[in-house]
């Protein structure tokens, strides 16, 4: 409730500080932090392995027939069949590996490498991962990862069957456990032209950033939609070059009106263009308590008469007072939505409602986000 109402005062505080200081209402960004440049992106990669080493706290094999097959498939490839023995052992685990592969890495690099345990591991603690091959989506060969698991949780148990564990021993990562082999091979020095891509997409960011572009590289940029600015280096100029003379250029972002609630953490979130059209608020709370009080009726000596356990009831109805009807004059602004809710005393959980009922009235210039 107390994290709520300081995020609401925070958000009318840094309005308000803004308005008396005579600042912007929003900063100039950088272009870099507003856009994603084409091709300049991570690539996920996976792959299928074994973690062998564990203190007894692998996959039961039994259970887990992929654990299996995949260890006697490994030693037979170093030579040693077990195809017939009767393995029992709970020192190995059946794994998946993710990883991100970076834009432009270059073969031989290392990269970091998730592992997780696809059976009924107990822990991938101690464990070391034996040579896997990490595949993109096309089903080409990237990567090679190996090395000693890390899971960074502590698990412990005792012989009455009590236990206690502290994060996730099932999962675990291997820092620079992985090694480029193949590169990507995109060739971002040879592209005629580029695209920028709004993390946000907006109409006015997109013509602002172009504009500011074209004041200094005139004809270069031009916004496609609200989501792509297409970049066209001037003559004799090279791709590379030209998006790092334009990426520290700044432009004012633009947004639409939004309101977030996070209905479970009991947070709302709202942007300074909410804007309220003419609408009158009333909040109140109606308790209703019953009291059971049972009694006993003795009967009198010698009257053949039996005890019983007579029922009282209390019924009493409590609505809480003092709360006015608050109107907010069209046009009203966030800090004028924050002060009328104050105004009625209201909590978080109930400040949700009336956001969402005034939504429903139509008075509510703006969309609403629930998560």
């Amino acid at each position: 409730m107390q994290r709520l109402l300081s995020a609401v005062l925070l958000v009318l505080g840094l309005t308000l500080s803004q308005n008396v200081w005579g600042g912007e209402a929003f900063a100039a960004s950088r272009i870099k932090d507003i856009v994603e440049v084409e091709g300049v992106r991570e690539n996920a990669l996976v792959g299928y392995g074994l973690v062998v080493g564990l203190n007894g706290t692998g996959d039961n094999l039994r259970n887990t027939p992929q654990a299996k097959q995949s260890q006697e498939a490994m030693l037979e490839r170093l030579g040693i069949n077990i195809r017939d023995a009767n393995l029992n052992s709970k020192n190995v685990a059946s794994v998946m590996v993710t990883a991100k592969l970076p834009p432009f890495a270059a073969a031989g690099s290392p990269i970091d490498v998730t592992v997780s345990s696809m059976g009924d591991a107990k822990s991938l603690l101690g464990g070391t991962l034996i040579v896997t091959t990490l595949m993109g989506a096309d089903g080409q060969a990237y990567a090679v990862a190996q090395g000693t698991v890390q899971t960074g949780s502590v698990s412990a148990g005792g012989a009455s069957g009590s236990a206690i564990t502290k994060g996730v021993p099932t999962s675990g990562r291997i820092a620079g456990g992985a090694i480029i082999e193949r590169e990507l091979g995109f060739q971002m020095a040879n592209m005629g032209q580029i695209r920028l891509t709004l993390r946000n997409p907006d109409f006015t960011t997109a013509r602002r950033i172009a504009n500011v572009i074209n004041d200094k590289y005139p004809g270069t940029a031009n916004a496609d939609n609200p989501a792509i600015v297409t970049l066209r280096p001037p003559i004799g100029a090279g791709i590379v070059p030209f998006v790092t003379a334009i990426e520290n250029m700044t432009v004012e972002p633009d947004y639409g009106a939004k309101v977030v609630i996070d209905e479970v953490a009991g947070v709302i979130v709202m942007g300074d263009n909410v804007r309220i059209s003419t609408v009158a608020i009333a909040q109140g709370n109606l308790t209703i308590s019953v009291q059971e009080s049972p009694g006993v009726s003795q009967p009198a000596p010698f009257s053949r008469g039996q005890t019983v356990v007579v029922p009282n009831s209390a019924v009493a109805v409590d609505e809480e007072k003092g709360r006015r009807l608050v109107t907010l004059k069209s046009g009203a602004s966030l800090s004028s939505l924050v002060a009328g809710l104050n105004a009625l005393g209201v909590t978080p959980r109930d400040m949700i409602s009336i956001l969402q009922a005034i939504k429903a009235a139509g008075a509510l210039q703006a969309d609403i986000e629930v998560m």
